[in-house]
């Protein structure tokens, strides 16, 4: 008997179907020489610390750190995760072969492994791996079966990745919740520290303190009106990034050239292309449906696992814009499949995929299609299923994901881009157009989509409030300016004030994390970073909403605000590090980097306890809040190189160096 196990009980049944095994019994179905069980969740979880060392089950600060010699796992001790569990061990000890089914990344992996050692699975293990949950997909993967050992690695990243957070997160937590927080015994308040959550919340902190304490400054810009079109000028920055911080110097400006013809000294038109946006990963999909229709990250994820669990879209928590080559040859087929929902995709039918070997070849394009970008899975796309019975936010994003996926097939759009420069007087002045000369996958967008409400603005267009950062606004078209041709204009001076920073949305927030804190608009760059964010694509709606239900950060329309207990938690934290947006991003490359063989698991748990470690001991020697040894009625406070005291305004002299 083969027994499967897989990530969840609709899944099991889909894979149920395939196989054969049509038998529905209690936890699991059965037929065609296969059962076919699944797990749900976390069926196992590491070990609570008192279970390693019962001097751990009070919270001691003497007894920190917490360093177990070798980590165990446990059945959760829900009674129906207890009881799946017993299924799927008694279905084990009978088996002559086990298939992992499990979602196919490093969290799905990890929770497979876990329920085999607790089951105590002596049988060979074999891993499918699929990117869809369709019947061709899944017959696909079973002719394709790998040895578990070849995923070993992954399975020791996402190990690697639970202790992690099993260490910091315990150890921490206890430590600066008996050393600052508020309360006694059962009434104190816990200071709840993750390896992946207090850097998030220490970007929301900083964003606030940004903008709480800016100071707005005045500056001026000159411009000038010259046939119908407004003329910037190119100005030294001379002060705080802005040329003209006076008014007295903006009005001599002017002044000076007022009465002098604007000659236009160049004009310079160039061709281009745009390329269509780039397939979504789901930090991207997050991120267009947070500001197309003000989801949650976590809704969004919720939305696309639902359509991946409905066989019309492929795999979701990726984090890749690219596709594999060995989808390529499937595309008609896929276009053929929606081609009665989004008619942009006729055009594309009459295209034959080939490589690009003839002048009716559907495009490939590197921009789409690179095995070197693509690790796990690929970018998220339709399977080419019809899409029935799906809900009005399930459809929206479907939309997005298909017309996507149908953009990146049609011609990039064809543009004109020309730059005016002009002189009045000494002041050089600027202006750009862009002419869009053909609209190429522009059209995708423009097209109404069928079945959808005439009312409804195309989903993925480009007007202002629906455009997303990969698709670029046009700009207006110049008159036809000739070198040299010159006449009166019309300068003016525009008062300006400098603005704050904006407060965080999900969207611009999925983006730091994935960037490691930096704000990145160029897609390329952003690619680059992404092994240095901050959690995994999988992780990062969870990591917002456990922020949210610990009251650390709270929604005021879109914006995201720390509460005063998150900021105060920021402000308690000593260690940089456990703040440090680029050191988490660092400790992600390295689980990525374990994943690829060319760091080990083992050294990575030496520089984990090694962490955790200094942690515990900043906590342990920090003297802050204690009684001032000199005064003895203030408290010791702590600065940026020592302590001092906090009645050092009255003349206390205590000062001591960390």
């Amino acid at each position: 008997m083969i027994v499967c196990v897989a990530e969840k009980p609709s899944v099991g049944r889909d894979i149920a179907r395939v196989l054969g095994a049509n038998t529905q019994h209690d936890g699991f179905m059965e037929g065609n020489g296969y059962c076919v069980t699944w797990t749900f969740g976390h069926l196992c979880a590491l070990l609570d610390p008192h279970e390693y060392n019962e001097q751990w089950k009070g919270w001691n600060l003497s007894s920190l750190p917490m360093v177990p010699l070798r980590f165990g796992i446990k059945v959760s001790e829900d009674k129906g995760v207890q009881k799946q569990f017993n299924t799927i061990k008694n279905l084990i000890a009978r088996a002559d072969e086990v298939i992992n089914c499990g979602d196919a990344g490093q969290e799905g992996e990890l929770i497979q492994r876990w329920v085999y050692q607790k089951a105590g699975c002596k049988v060979p293990v074999k891993r499918l791996w699929i990117s869809s949950l369709t019947e061709e997909a899944i017959r696909e993967g079973f002719q394709k079966l790998k040895d578990q050992s070849e995923y070993q690695r992954l399975y020791e990243a996402g190990m690697m990745r639970a202790i992690g957070d099993w260490l910091l997160g315990m150890n921490a937590t206890r430590a600066y919740t008996l050393r600052f927080a508020k309360g006694v015994g059962k009434d104190r308040q816990v200071l709840s520290i993750g390896r992946v959550q207090t850097p998030t919340l220490a970007l929301i902190v900083k964003r606030q303190h940004e903008i709480e304490n800016f100071v707005p400054r005045t500056y001026w810009e000159l411009k000038t009106i010259y046939r119908d079109t407004t003329f910037s000028a190119l100005l030294p920055v001379e002060e705080d990034d802005y040329a003209i911080t006076s008014l007295e110097k903006g009005q001599a400006l002017v002044d000076s050239i007022k009465n002098l013809p604007l000659e236009i000294t160049s004009v310079e038109k160039k061709k281009g292309v745009e390329y269509a946006p780039r397939l979504f990963d789901l930090t991207s999909l997050q991120v267009e449906c947070n500001k197309k229709f003000g989801l949650s990250a976590d809704d969004t994820l919720k939305i696309i696992q639902s359509l991946y669990e409905k066989h019309v879209t492929t795999y979701p928590r990726v984090d890749t814009t690219f596709l594999s080559d060995d989808i390529y040859p499937k595309v008609p087929a896929t276009l053929q499949g929606i081609k009665e929902f989004f008619p942009q995709v006729n055009p594309l039918l009459l295209l034959k995929a080939d490589g690009g070997k003839g002048a009716s070849s559907l495009p490939k394009s590197k921009k789409v299609f690179d095995n070197s970008k693509v690790t796990d899975h690929h970018a998220i796309i339709p399977t080419g299923q019809r899409p029935n019975n799906l809900t009005d936010l399930e459809r929206k994003v479907y939309d997005m994901v298909a017309l996507r996926f149908i953009a990146a097939f049609y011609p990039p759009c064809q543009v004109a881009n020309t730059t005016v420069l002009a002189q009045a007087g000494e002041v050089p002045f600027k202006v750009t157009g862009r002419e869009i000369l053909e609209q190429g996958w522009r059209e995708v967008f423009a097209t109404p989509i069928a079945n959808s409400s005439q009312s409804e603005r195309p989903i993925g267009g480009t007007p202002s409030e629906n455009e997303s950062d990969t698709e670029p606004s046009e700009q207006k078209a110049l008159p036809s300016f000739k070198k040299g041709e010159s006449g009166s204009h019309e300068p003016q001076l525009q008062e300006k004030t400098t603005t704050p920073p904006k407060y965080y949305t999900e969207a611009t927030l999925l983006r730091a994390m994935e960037t490691a804190g930096k704000t990145v608009d160029n897609e390329e760059l952003r690619d680059a970073m992404k092994e240095n964010g901050i959690g995994r694509p999988s992780t990062r709606a969870a990591i917002i909403e456990k922020l949210f239900q610990r009251k650390y950060i709270v929604r005021e329309k879109k914006n995201i605000k720390a509460t005063e207990l998150g900021i105060n938690l920021i402000h308690t934290i000593i260690s940089p590090l456990l703040k440090s947006a680029e050191l988490t991003g660092l400790w992600e490359k390295k689980l990525r980097e374990i994943e690829r063989g060319e760091y080990t698991a083992q050294q990575f748990l030496d520089e984990l306890k090694q962490m955790t470690s200094g942690v515990v001991y900043d906590v342990k020697t920090n003297k802050a809040g204690m009684l001032c040894p000199v005064c003895r009625q203030g408290l010791i406070i702590r600065g940026n190189t020592r302590y001092g005291c906090s009645r050092w305004r009255e003349g206390c002299t205590y000062a001591e160096p960390f």
